[in-house]
């Protein structure tokens, strides 16, 4: 959650994601930053890199969890859940990564060590996924693989 609002107040979004906006404020950031604007000595120059990749991340990251993708990716993330379990999973501070046996990979953001802890000690896996952290989380696909995973 720590990361979705860095980049939230980067990009200057109050409330939902919209995708022509944030391409906007993503346009207009990078101009602002783009590291060939200073000179090789310039101090400066060392700071807008920095600057750009932090833009440029989080444009990625917020266009991914933008309510426009998820609508868009719904039917693949749907059959996913329902048809595929579990192959693995891990916490990471706040973000749970599922990966599934079709192989794609889903990070939900804002999940606890203590809903974590239930997930992991619930004997149906997937029932307390589909009930607990499924509808409750935002997610996005994640670019890992089930072959990176093993």
């Amino acid at each position: 959650m720590k990361r979705i609002n860095q980049y939230k107040k980067l990009f200057g979004v109050e409330k939902e994601i919209d995708l022509k906006t944030l391409k906007t404020t993503y346009r207009n950031l990078i101009k602002e930053w783009h590291p060939d604007k200073y000179q090789e000595s310039d101090a400066k120059r060392e700071e807008a890199e920095g600057q750009s990749r932090t833009i440029i991340d989080g444009y990625h990251f917020l266009v991914s969890i933008a309510p426009e993708t998820t609508a868009a990716n719904l039917e693949a993330y749907t059959e996913t859940i329902t048809n595929f379990g579990i192959a693995d999973y891990d916490l990471k501070g706040l973000v749970l990564e599922i990966t599934f046996l079709d192989g794609t990979t889903y990070e939900y953001f804002g999940v606890t060590k203590p809903i974590f802890r239930k997930m992991v000690n619930s004997n149906k896996l997937n029932r307390f996924a589909k009930r607990s952290i499924y509808p409750k989380y935002t997610y996005r696909k994640s670019k890992r693989t089930l072959q990176e995973v093993y």
